[in-house]
C-alpha cells in the first residue's frame, strides 16, 4: 500500500484525539502537606480557561475516547527538518519526503516523526500529518517511559492543531472532570515530587523578608493566592523574627480554577492563614479579591498610606495576555500599576520557556524540549507503576501542553517567556533589579539535596535558576 493509499484509509478510520487536563493550584495546608498548583506547594497555579474537561483514568477507555473522537473530526531537530522538502500538494507525499519518513518509521524514531508532523502541519500540508500521525500513534503511551507519555500528549496537540479545534477539543472528549478533592490531590502530588514550585516559592519569599526585615507592618499583594501555601513557610518565618514578628496583611487575588480546586472561595484561604497566624501569635489581616488579574484595579488591593508593600508574581504573569493578543496590552498594565504603588519588593517565578509570541513550528520545538526534561524528572520519583502518575500527568500538564501546541489568540492562555524578556517588561514599567539574598541559595540548594542530583542551581545576572540537567525550568527574581 503506498503512503497516499495509506493515508486515504487512515483518514476515515483511524483515531485522533486531543487531552486536555485540568492544572488548578493546590495548596500547602502545612508544612508537612504541601501543595501545589502543579509544582510542590499548596499553591502552584496552571489555571487554563480553555476547557473544564478532564482525563478519564481507564487506559483503555482513554483511547477508546480518542479513536472516537477521531472519528468524529476527520468525517528537534532543525537539521532534519532543513534535510527534506515536505511537499504542501494535495495530491499524495512526494517520494524524497516518503523515503525519509519511512526510514525514520522504520527506525521508530518517533520525536523525529513528531518534529516532521509539526513540520507538515506549519507547511499546510496535511496529507504527510495525517500519514505521520497514523504511523505515531502505536508508538506512544500515556503509561509508557518519559518520552512516551510527553510524546501521546504532543501528538493529540498536533492533532487539535490540523483540525483547528485547539479549545473546543477539549469538549468533545467526553471523559471524566475530576472532583475538587481529586484535583488538589493530584497537583500536591507533583507538588511533592518535583521541586519546581518550593523552588520559586522559598525565592520569593527569602526576597520578601530581606526587603521587609526592619518593617514593624508587612502588606503581602499575591496575585494569584491559590491555595495560600506559599505564605505557609514566611509566616513561620516571621514568627520567629528578632525583637518580635510584624503585623501582617496579605491581599490574595482568586481565580476560579482554584476554587474549584480547594472547594470554595478565597474566604477559605483566608481562614487558614488565619489560624496559622494565629498559632504564631502573628497580628495577621486576610483580604480576598475574587477577581481575574486582567480586571484587578487599585480599588479591589486595600491599599493603605505608609504601609510597606510587597507584591508576588508566582507563576501567574505568564497568563495574562499582552500586545500580541490584542489591544489591552494587560501584562504591562498590571506591571504599571504594580509600579504606581511604590512596593518595597516585587518577586517573580515564571518557568524558563519561550513560547509566547513564537510561530507555530518554533513553539512546538520549544514545547517538546522543555516537557521532556519536565516528563524525566517526574519519572525520577513517580514510578511508572505508581497508581497516581497518568492522572497527575494528565490534568496538571497534559492541558497547558496541548493548549500551547493548538490554541491561538486569546484561546492560547499558556503564554510563557524567558526572564530575558521579563526584565525588558519590568525596564520598561520603571523597576530596578533587587538582588536576591545568599541565604535564598543556601536554602534552595538544601531542599534540592532531598531530590536527583540532576537538578541544579544557577545565579546568573541577580535571578536564581532551577534547571533539570542542561536545561533551565523555572526562574526567580526580585525587583524594586
Amino acid at each position: 500500500m503506498t503512503p497516499a493509499e495509506k493515508m486515504n484509509r487512515n483518514l476515515y478510520s483511524s483515531p485522533t484525539a486531543s487531552f486536555s487536563s485540568n492544572g488548578s493550584s493546590v495548596s500547602q495546608q502545612d508544612t508537612h502537606s504541601y501543595h501545589p498548583d502543579t509544582y510542590h506547594s499548596p499553591d502552584y497555579t496552571y489555571t487554563s480557561n480553555v476547557s473544564n474537561t478532564g482525563f478519564t483514568d481507564n487506559a483503555d477507555d482513554l483511547e477508546y475516547r480518542l479513536r472516537e473522537l477521531e472519528s468524529a473530526m476527520m468525517g528537534t531537530d532543525q537539521d532534519l527538518m532543513e534535510s527534506y522538502d515536505i511537499s504542501s500538494s494535495w495530491g499524495g507525499v512526494n517520494q524524497a519526503t516518503s523515503d525519509v519518513i519511512t526510514d525514520m518509521i522504520s527506525r521508530r524514531d518517533f520525536k523525529k516523526l513528531l518534529i516532521a508532523c509539526a513540520k507538515a502541519i506549519a507547511e499546510n500540508d496535511s496529507i504527510t500529518a495525517n500519514w505521520l500521525m497514523s504511523e505515531l500513534r502505536p508508538m506512544v503511551s500515556v503509561s509508557g517511559d518519559p518520552d512516551h507519555r510527553l510524546g501521546a500528549y504532543m501528538l493529540e496537540g498536533l492533532v487539535a492543531k490540523l483540525s483547528s479545534s485547539g479549545s473546543s477539543i477539549y469538549k468533545a472528549l467526553r471523559c471524566k472532570e475530576p472532583s475538587g478533592n481529586e484535583l488538589f490531590s493530584y497537583m500536591r502530588i507533583l507538588y511533592e515530587a518535583c521541586p519546581y514550585f518550593k523552588f520559586g516559592y522559598l525565592s520569593a519569599n527569602g526576597a520578601i523578608a530581606e526587603a521587609m526585615k526592619n518593617e514593624s507592618r508587612i502588606h503581602i499583594i499575591d496575585f494569584q493566592i491559590a491555595q495560600g501555601s506559599q505564605w505557609v513557610t514566611l509566616i513561620q518565618a516571621l514568627a520567629s523574627r528578632p525583637g518580635g514578628p510584624p503585623k501582617l496583611r496579605i491581599t490574595g487575588v482568586d481565580d476560579s480554577t482554584s476554587a474549584y480546586a480547594r472547594g470554595g472561595g478565597v474566604n477559605i484561604i483566608g481562614q487558614r492563614l488565619t489560624a496559622l497566624a494565629k498559632s504564631c501569635n502573628i497580628p495577621f489581616e486576610f483580604h480576598g479579591v475574587p477577581v481575574y488579574a486582567t480586571e484587578v484595579q487599585i480599588a479591589h488591593l486595600g491599599i493603605r498610606p505608609g504601609e510597606p508593600l510587597a507584591v508576588n508574581f508566582a507563576f501567574m504573569l505568564h497568563h495574562m495576555p499582552d500586545e500580541s493578543v490584542g489591544p489591552e496590552n494587560h501584562r504591562d498594565r498590571l506591571l504599571r500599576l504594580v509600579k504606581s504603588l511604590s512596593p518595597k519588593v516585587v518577586t517573580l517565578v515564571e518557568q524558563e520557556s519561550n513560547v509566547n509570541t513564537a510561530p507555530f513550528f518554533n513553539r512546538f520545538q520549544e514545547t517538546l524540549n522543555y516537557y521532556s526534561a519536565i516528563f524525566e524528572s517526574i519519572d525520577v520519583t513517580l514510578p511508572r507503576d505508581h497508581q497516581d502518575r497518568i492522572s497527575v500527568e494528565q490534568h496538571c500538564l497534559a492541558r497547558d501542553i496541548v493548549n500551547i501546541i493548538a490554541c491561538e489568540g486569546v484561546e492560547r492562555v499558556e503564554r510563557h517567556e524567558l526572564l530575558g524578556k521579563w526584565r525588558s517588561r519590568f525596564t520598561m514599567a520603571g523597576f530596578k533589579p533587587y538582588r536576591l539574598s545568599s541565604l535564598v541559595n543556601s536554602t534552595i540548594k538544601s531542599l534540592l539535596d532531598t531530590y536527583s542530583h540532576k537538578y541544579r542551581l544557577e545565579e546568573r545576572d541577580g535571578a536564581l535558576f532551577l534547571g533539570w540537567m542542561n536545561r533551565d525550568l523555572v526562574a526567580a527574581c526580585a525587583w524594586k
